[in-house]
């Protein structure tokens, strides 16, 4: 997943946080609390809009909204000719945090966490939500002895990044099963922050014996490395559902590049439309753009089985982001931060109400 490690957020410095705050700080200095920005997006007019905007993705299945939207042409076909996207791919969140604080990127597909630590070290100047992407696809897998929940005391369980989305949540849940951990891999149960491009390695050698993963590491070890689903994080959720992938706004662009950013949302829900009717040929065309991207194509069935547990989606989970946040603070890996103002959801839902669709909620963080 492109999450960023909340860890940073407590006593030490995030990768690249030096230079990120300092620009997030100038940000805060100078911002304006009473923002209209995103009522101005909401009015402006998406047909008359005119230069290019500069995105940021992620070359991983989660990011399928954006990999479909540029490799199937969908952008292309929805945002007006004037408008241009100018790409910028990325491997972890820190970095897209950082391009946005330094006025490279204007609006990226991220994860959850890179978008608090952005709202936070930016004092809620940089950055703004404005839509949904895409949720689900994560959970505990395990080794197949392992069958109950005590069977875990003693081992070792992956996870991508220590204080990232799926380790605040494998830290979380384990602390409510009564098992203690800490950040160098000792207690009940030994976290390990493992690549996600290496858990499968460890897993098969036995290094670690279970792995809380995202898509499509996920469906990768249950597929291919002999794991068990153990717990879907879909349960742990209301509804089943929590934000994996949403997008996110340098606010500067948002205050002065409205009707550009009320036309790119018109195409990502134009993305999410193709997805939804064209789920065999989305997975296709994912798997064209990660392969252009990585050199590596996803085996199918993996692919397959990934955009099964994964749901896209404009809406922005928002109760699952506070409850993301809660957790960390809990479990120790966050300071406090509030959220309220991280959304901004006017335009979305202009569009939305354009095209006759429900509008989505900012859960009290609008």
């Amino acid at each position: 997943m492109s999450s960023a490690s909340l860890r940073p957020l407590k006593r030490r410095s995030v990768i690249a946080a030096a230079a990120a705050l300092s620009t997030a700080s100038a940000l805060a200095a100078c911002g304006n609390d009473d923002d209209n920005s995103s009522e101005a997006a909401a009015d402006a007019d998406s047909s008359t809009a005119s230069g290019t905007i500069r995105l940021g993705y992620f070359g991983n299945v989660t990011h399928a909204p954006a990999l479909v939207g540029l490799e199937a042409g969908v952008f292309a076909d929805t945002l007006p000719e004037a408008v241009k996207i100018e790409e910028t791919v990325f491997n972890a969140g820190p970095s897209a945090i950082e391009a946005l604080f330094a006025d490279a990127i204007d609006i990226s597909y991220i994860g959850p966490n890179p978008a608090i630590n952005g709202w936070a070290q930016s004092e809620g100047q940089a950055l703004h939500i404005i839509a949904g992407s895409t949720s689900g696809g994560a959970g505990l897998v395990v080794k197949p002895e392992i069958t109950e929940v005590e069977d875990l005391r003693g081992k070792a369980l992956a996870t991508p990044q220590l204080g990232n989305t799926q380790d605040v949540a494998a830290r979380y849940w384990l602390k409510e099963q009564g098992f203690a951990t800490d950040e160098n891999g000792g207690g009940d149960v030994s976290v390990t922050p493992i690549d996600n491009s290496e858990v499968a390695a460890a897993f098969d050698e036995g290094t670690v014996q279970a792995a809380w993963a995202v898509e499509p590491r996920y469906s990768d070890l249950l597929l291919k490395h002999g794991a068990v689903e153990f717990l879907n994080e879909r349960e742990l959720w209301d509804g089943g559902e929590f934000v994996t992938t949403h997008i996110i706004v340098s606010k500067t662009f948002l205050d002065e590049q409205p009707a550009l950013v009320k036309a790119f949302l018109e195409g990502h829900l134009a993305a999410l439309d193709y997805i939804a009717a064209n789920p065999d040929e989305a997975q296709v065309k994912s798997n064209d753009r990660i392969e252009a991207l990585t050199d590596k194509r996803l085996d199918d069935a993996v692919i397959a089985a990934a955009f099964e547990n994964l749901s896209f989606t404009a809406d922005p989970i928002a109760a699952s982001l506070q409850g993301s946040k809660d957790h960390a603070v809990e479990i120790g890996l966050l300071e406090e931060v509030d959220l309220k103002g991280i959304y901004a959801l006017d335009a979305l839902n202009q569009v939305l109400a354009d095209r006759g669709d429900a509008e989505v909620s900012a859960g009290g963080l609008a």
